[in-house]
């Protein structure tokens, strides 16, 4: 008696579309192009300068003392009323772990002329992410405990990191507030392409990356809003529980 075994198959027959020589190339410059673009474009496009007529100037206080005396000249000759300095705390590491960002800045622009009473502090929280918008959110409290609703801001900040402040900050303060943005360059920065330096093009990936990142999906936020733990009260308290941690 013999028993059926279906036939074993281990190959079989299948129908492969591939592209054709003019697919080929239009698959290739489809890929091309915007590499191209971006090697030759993204610095441009990402150190954005658009300037508004505003009443507020911010200062993110981790760009430097140069920069921050810049900012103070940008003040001094356009006529702001207020300047806001923000930002956290600084990295232990750093020899001023007992400062935020937002006093140094202060002091800055303290020492290049700016009056105290002209001068907003806005501490932001403490975090390893979402860095800027922590110091939009702590700008828009620092403003509303003040009593100030400007109707538009400029954010004075680093060049590569100029489109990317811009976008967060108008999404914080939306839509009261029109959001202009000022992006520094130092005079000493390198110049030719940016490729020949690593540092240069390690910042030019990061902050590509995080422009598409907050762009597309928002950073991983739900919500671009200070929720109702974020009154200009919790601020003041938050304040001062940083100051008398600093001292």
């Amino acid at each position: 008696m013999f028993l059926w075994c279906p036939r074993l198959r281990l190959v079989q027959h299948r129908t492969v579309w591939c592209p054709t020589l003019l697919g080929s190339f239009s698959l290739a410059v489809a890929l091309i192009t915007p590499a191209f673009w971006w090697c030759s474009s993204a610095k441009s496009f990402l150190s954005l300068t658009q300037r508004l007529p505003a009443e507020v100037l911010v200062v993110e206080g981790w760009i430097g003392r140069d920069a921050i005396c810049a900012a103070a000249a940008e003040f001094k000759q356009r006529g702001y009323q207020y300047v806001v300095a923000t930002g956290g705390m600084r990295d232990q590491r750093s020899g001023e772990s007992n400062s935020s960002y937002a006093e140094i800045a202060e002091r800055e622009l303290i020492r290049s002329g700016v009056l105290k009473n002209k001068i907003i502090v806005a501490h932001a929280r403490d975090t390893e992410s979402q860095r800027t918008y922590e110091s939009a959110m702590a700008v828009w409290r620092a403003l509303r405990a003040k009593g100030v609703q400007p109707k538009a801001l400029n954010v004075f900040t680093f060049a590569a990191h100029a489109r990317r402040s811009r976008l967060i900050f108008a999404k914080v303060c939306a839509p009261e507030t029109d959001v202009g943005v000022i992006g520094w360059t130092p005079s000493d920065y390198e110049a030719g392409p940016w490729w020949r330096s690593s540092e240069r093009a390690k910042e030019l990936l990061t902050e590509t990356a995080g422009y598409v990142y907050e762009a597309l999906l928002n950073s991983g936020r739900s919500s671009n809003r200070p929720s109702d733990e974020s009154s200009p009260d919790s601020f003041q308290l938050l304040d001062s529980t940083t100051k008398a941690a600093a001292h």
